[in-house]
């Protein structure tokens, strides 16, 4: 029986170079000039550090790091931007987190638009990724265009087709 997996993984390579790319052009912004902002990946936690004097500052390094992923062919919403915290002195640090694995709920809002469409296929919850099975390669296909065509707040890959 025909079958695919629907996951959500961040390829590590290219989101390190990304994160690179960004740290390399915070470096030559005239606006950075002196500052002392640094950005960090830590790829045991999948977490990006970010440290920085002002929140405008901040912000100029989410849009670079967002641009970088975007020319790496990576989805940003793959990242959850959590709060500012202040570091020591006037730093601000932020941490990124980043979203792989489909957890509980949103496998659940895939299952139900898979039962939505009423073609004949099975959709199975799997830790973190979720299995389409059905009969007919076409109804499978039906299945995958019309869930990149939704969003479910996280980027989605469609595996496995066997």
């Amino acid at each position: 029986m025909p079958s695919f997996d629907i996951v959500s993984k961040v390829d590590g390579q290219l989101l390190d170079n990304a994160v690179n790319n960004a740290r390399k052009e915070i470096v030559n912004r005239y606006d950075f000039h002196g500052s002392d902002t640094t950005i960090e990946l830590d790829k045991k936690s999948n977490l990006i550090t970010m440290v920085t004097e002002n929140e405008m500052r901040l912000k100029a390094i989410q849009d670079v790091l967002i641009s970088r992923m975007l020319k790496q062919q990576l989805d940003p919403e793959c990242l959850d931007f959590g709060k500012e915290e202040y570091a020591s002195g006037n730093m601000i640090r932020k941490e990124v987190r980043i979203k792989e694995g489909i957890d509980k709920e949103t496998a659940r809002k895939i299952n139900n638009r898979i039962k939505e469409m009423k073609l004949k296929v099975q959709g199975s919850i799997m830790e973190d990724q979720v299995r389409v099975q059905g009969k007919k390669i076409d109804d499978l296909q039906a299945v995958i265009a019309r869930l990149r065509a939704e969003n479910f707040g996280q980027p989605l890959q469609f595996v496995n087709m066997r």
